[in-house]
């Protein structure tokens, strides 16, 4: 590792998703985007579900999917700790969009407000699984994102 990279680790419940040196990577908090770049000042924050951007030193990128979780940041380490966590090209567009539509009807049914409330969440980590999935769409067409 040198000054210029940092060791960054995103870890789900179930596995160990990603480990390796960057030269930056931006991510959701719960106050807005952050970017982390290494030197960066001591950090622990929540993160939103959606997308994690690492651009690696070579300049190429990639995206991965969290469903929300911490974010610990030390001068040269990140670690990244989400209940689910995923690369973004392993995401099935289709199944998300069908979810989310799911997801909507339920809503509009109101049945309960537990249905309602388990409706919203589920609503909400689904459209960030679809961001994700046209964040790394927009890349590979060679958009800025």
């Amino acid at each position: 590792m040198t000054t210029s990279t940092l060791r960054l680790d995103i870890v789900s419940a179930e596995t160990q998703i990603f480990s390796g040196e960057v030269a930056m990577l931006f991510v959701n908090g719960e106050e807005g985007e952050l970017g982390i770049a290494p030197g960066h000042s001591q950090l622990l924050t929540t993160l939103r579900a959606g997308s994690v951007r690492v651009i690696f030193p070579n300049q190429q990128e990639e995206i991965f999917y969290i469903s929300g979780g911490m974010l610990e940041v030390q001068p040269y380490i990140v670690s990244v700790l989400a209940d689910t966590a995923m690369r973004a090209a392993d995401i099935d567009e289709a199944a998300a969009l069908a979810a989310k539509e799911q997801a909507e009807k339920a809503l509009a049914g109101k049945v309960s407000a537990m249905d309602v409330a388990k409706a919203t969440a589920e609503l909400s980590e689904i459209t960030a699984q679809i961001r994700t999935v046209q964040r790394l769409k927009k890349q590979a067409r060679g958009e800025r994102t």
